[in-house]
């Protein structure tokens, strides 16, 4: 019966693997990185594949990724429509340039550049009135989880981020839970702390919206997401996918990752 039940959620939430390639990878080097892993994982349906290259890259990934099984993703955005705001870039512009996902609330945004529920709250409104769809990350620092307040940091983080929504718009959404004492450490949650969270942040979007909302919603994890972990963090019920940073940089591991999925 549980099995049933797994499979039936599986069906019902779509695998989601993203590579978030942070401030990685110029123009040539991101053309190459995605034109091998476009090859590598051309036969895959089952699980929806999105690359994340810087802002520079973008374009020119985009025209790799054309017509195939794989979509395009930014780091980051503004909430303005266009303005006096140096170094920042719109939904329209990411548009333009051929996203479908873009990534807010980012751990490494949150702690070196101010970040707060509050504008990731204002990104996500503005991806969604643009038809991007927001993967709005939530998670808890090393202290945070010594401290068991991982769950208190968790709600915050989803409450607020997501604040305003609406059913309709978390049919667009994606949240990401990655715990910070994991990312880019080596050491990642155990499949039961990922599985705990995960069930967590479910049943708080059960009480924000409703069930049939929570249940469709699906929630990646990050952090040290690898080939070697990924097939027992999917296996488990409430973890949909996952946002994969190192991993994502060299096509072979994100490949596996991808396939471990399947």
């Amino acid at each position: 019966m549980l099995l049933l039940v797994r499979r039936q959620k599986i069906i019902m939430r779509r695998v989601i693997i993203a590579g978030n390639w942070k401030m990685n990878k110029n123009i040539a080097e991101s053309i190459d990185l995605a034109n091998t892993v476009k090859r590598s994982l051309y036969d895959v349906e089952s699980v929806e594949i999105v690359l994340c290259p810087p802002f520079t890259s973008l374009s020119d990934v985009n025209e790799v990724l054309i017509e195939s099984n794989i979509g395009l993703g930014a780091q980051d955005v503004y909430w303005e429509k266009e303005g006096a705001f140096t170094g920042e870039v719109s939904c329209s512009m990411l548009k333009s340039a051929g996203c479908k996902y873009c990534i807010v609330g980012h751990s490494e945004r949150r702690q070196f550049f101010g970040e707060t529920n509050e504008t990731v709250n204002k990104k996500a409104k503005a991806l969604l009135a643009n038809s991007l769809k927001p993967i709005v990350c939530v998670g808890e620092k090393l202290e945070d989880r010594k401290a068991d307040k991982t769950f208190q940091v968790v709600k915050d983080h989803v409450v607020n981020s997501l604040a305003g929504l609406t059913k309709e718009d978390m049919a667009n959404v994606v949240v990401a839970y990655e715990p910070v004492w994991a990312i880019g450490t080596g050491v990642n949650a155990t499949k039961e702390q990922a599985q705990e969270v995960h069930k967590y942040i479910r049943g708080l979007l059960k009480e924000m919206f409703d069930e049939a909302t929570a249940d469709s919603v699906r929630i990646q994890y990050g952090g040290s997401v690898k080939p070697d972990n990924i097939k027992e963090l999917i296996q488990q019920e409430d973890v949909d996918g996952a946002l994969v940073g190192g991993a994502s940089l060299k096509a072979d591991p994100f490949a596996q990752i991808v396939r471990g999925c399947l």
